[in-house]
């Protein structure tokens, strides 16, 4: 959750005061391990379930703080968008029946949400990028409204000087320009707590780092974002750029982005992570902090070190070092953030069980991992798991080379299963557990692969915006049952859909697949394009994807009638083309881009974001959208 009593640095004073806080906890922590201070000799386990609220168009729903006020359960709290929320599971000791312990709570903390949610018109969706999410729902107005949001994200602008902006290449490409730090809650996930002793804290965490690439080969849910085919697990991905406060000055001298996984193994201690973290990334908040914990360590008493908790609070390690103090004890832990949101409650333990049992096994099978493979080749495992999931190729120990599948179930479930059964846990829930993983990995039906499957079986039907809607109400549904993804029908359009939240607006029926010329085109091609694709209007742009012109069908009737066709002397585009055509932006509304037609007595409006052509809408297209509405309220009797 973080602390919320936070501040964005207003002097320099405020600043150094505040690095003098961090510097002194530092210290403090490396005294109480020196002490023994901090507790050793016991496992534990506890994990936060994110959530996404949608609404009954299977959109992101607004209604977070209602939500909240209708669980009234302190578990739960927000999240950086209005429309997410989390559960905070309870700690379980490494043994016996932790993890069905922790599907238990798991289960009723969803089902909690849920009943809570439907009081709000609103539903829950465990995944890890809502597919149905646009740039409309990322603006500030869906900030939850809390000083530690609005103050980190005034620091992360003002430190990077710009607007956010990026490419990501999938099966689609996405480029996003964006100007706030809401593209940080397209993400949700599962994140799994591991307590470690601090004498072996290098050891499980160079380990963490080695088996996170498969677990996320197994585990991949955020194929789509912006209405995108991406990366099987694109929060990787987005996450990275949506808190990246590096100037462009910094990116070209190579500094790291705040979201990132790492460049080296651990070598001995939690307090490389924490020092490196201090040394490289500008403290952006800053928050009370205790006089002296120095002087409280010497007196036997563990300090907060709420100065350390909060600088590391924002730097998101995938695998990330914690520090905790409950009743009393201080612990430390290893946050595994990798792990998305859902496909089911019962996958999300299945992924806790391999993490785990990887973990603990891995610990006692083999020595030291920095022996077996290169770091190097560990982070190159986990970009590509990211991109490409159960289907990546993965670099393994003795520098062999094999697929994840082969890999996950040869090697590594075994592997898991030892280390659960080491730790005690029940053999009916390892079974149980593993085995939904196995099936998963068998049949290679991830939650990635499944919502790409579904939107190309469906890729004939109705409109991108209702294949995704119908994508998120299936996913909805099968969830609801507790069957694993691996049981899982492909989602079909649905044809009993409320279609009238999907031609609100311009953006959600233009055409975006786009054929134009250059104004110095011959008319020639502008005509064979006409014919060769089956419209009456192709756009002029620039260089930069500016609009110039609008090459209608009846322009070149015109033409031909004057009889300048068919000689010598060419015809450019430009000498036909209407100049300064009438246009609409993305986000207007249908009602509006029937208006201006009219009104204007025009049969095709270019659509324009920021000075340059993104789609196209014609009058086809809005009786295509008329009549889909009257269909509706005739069938409401409206």
């Amino acid at each position: 959750m973080g602390e919320q009593n936070v501040e964005q640095h207003a002097d320099e004073t405020a600043r150094q005061a505040f690095m003098k806080s961090l510097l002194d906890e530092v210290r403090a922590l490396e005294v109480m391990l020196d002490k023994g201070m901090v507790e050793s000799g016991v496992s534990r386990i506890g994990a936060e379930q994110e959530m996404f609220l949608i609404d009954k168009a299977q959109k992101p729903a607004l209604t977070a703080l209602d939500v909240l006020d209708r669980l009234n359960d302190e578990r739960f709290t927000h999240e950086l968008g209005l429309f997410n929320i989390e559960a905070n599971l309870s700690v379980q000791e490494l043994n016996t029946d932790c993890l069905s312990l922790m599907e238990a709570e798991a289960q009723e903390v969803y089902s909690m949400a849920r009943q809570a949610a439907h009081q709000c018109d609103s539903e829950i969706a465990l995944v890890g990028i809502l597919p149905t999410l646009t740039k409309s729902n990322l603006g500030l107005d869906s900030m939850v409204p809390t000083p530690r949001y609005f103050a980190l994200n005034d620091a992360i602008m003002a430190l990077r000087g710009d607007d956010l902006q990026f490419t990501i290449n999938g099966i689609d490409q996405l480029t996003v320009r964006h100007d706030n730090l809401m593209l940080e809650a397209c993400n949700t996930s599962f994140q799994v707590h591991f307590q470690v002793s601090p004498d072996n804290f290098a050891h499980f965490y160079n380990i963490a780092q080695t088996v996170t690439a498969p677990l996320l080969a197994a585990a991949v849910n955020s194929p789509i974002l912006l209405g995108k085919r991406l990366w099987h697990e694109t929060r990787i991905s987005v996450f990275e750029y949506s808190v990246d406060a590096r100037s462009a000055t910094h990116q070209k001298r190579g500094l790291k982005p705040r979201v990132h996984f790492g460049d080296h193994w651990v070598k001995d201690s939690v307090t490389e992570l924490f020092k490196e973290d201090i040394a490289r990334f500008r403290v952006i908040l800053t928050t009370e902090t205790e006089d002296d914990p120095l002087a409280m360590v010497a007196q036997g008493i563990a300090p907060k070190l709420k100065a350390l908790c909060l600088h590391n609070g924002t730097v998101y390690r995938w695998n990330r070092a914690c520090y905790g103090v409950h009743r009393g004890i201080p612990h430390l832990r290893i946050e595994n953030r990798v792990i998305p949101s859902g496909p089911t409650v019962i996958d999300e333990i299945a992924n806790t069980a391999f993490f785990v049992g990887m973990m603990a096994g891995m610990a006692h099978e083999y020595g030291d991992v920095r022996d077996l493979i290169p770091f190097e080749d560990v982070k190159a495992n986990f970009m590509a798991a990211a991109r490409d999931g159960i289907r990546a190729q993965l670099n393994w120990f003795g520098d062999t080379h094999m697929p994840a599948q082969e890999l996950i179930l040869e090697q590594l479930l075994p592997l898991a299963e030892v280390g659960l059964q080491r730790s005690g846990v029940d053999q009916k829930d390892i079974d149980l557990y593993l085995g939904v993983l196995r099936d998963r990995v068998t049949t290679r039906r991830n939650g990635a692969r499944w919502a790409l499957e579904s939107v190309n079986n469906m890729r004939d039907r109705g409109t991108e915006d209702q294949r995704l809607r119908s994508l998120v109400a299936s996913m909805v549904d099968q969830q609801a049952t507790g069957r694993p993804i691996s049981d899982w029908g492909l989602a079909d359009f649905c044809e009993t859909q409320d279609w009238r939240e999907s031609y609100l607006k311009v953006s959600q029926f233009m055409a975006t697949d786009l054929f134009t010329v250059r104004a110095d085109d011959i008319v020639d091609f502008a005509a064979t394009l006409m014919d060769w694709r089956h419209v009456r209007h192709v756009p002029v742009e620039g260089d930069d994807g500016e609009l110039i012109g609008l090459v209608s069908h009846r322009a070149l009737l015109r033409l031909v009638a004057t009889g300048r066709v068919g000689g010598e002397q060419k015809v450019t585009v430009e000498e036909i083309m209407t100049r300064n055509p009438v246009t609409v932006n993305s986000d207007a509304s249908t009602v509006e881009a029937i208006r201006l037609m009219r009104e204007c007595q025009v049969a095709c409006l270019p659509v324009i974001d920021e000075g340059k052509l993104v789609g196209l809408i014609t009058e086809h297209d809005l009786i295509v959208v008329s009549s889909h509405l009257l269909e509706r309220y005739l069938a409401d009797g409206e």
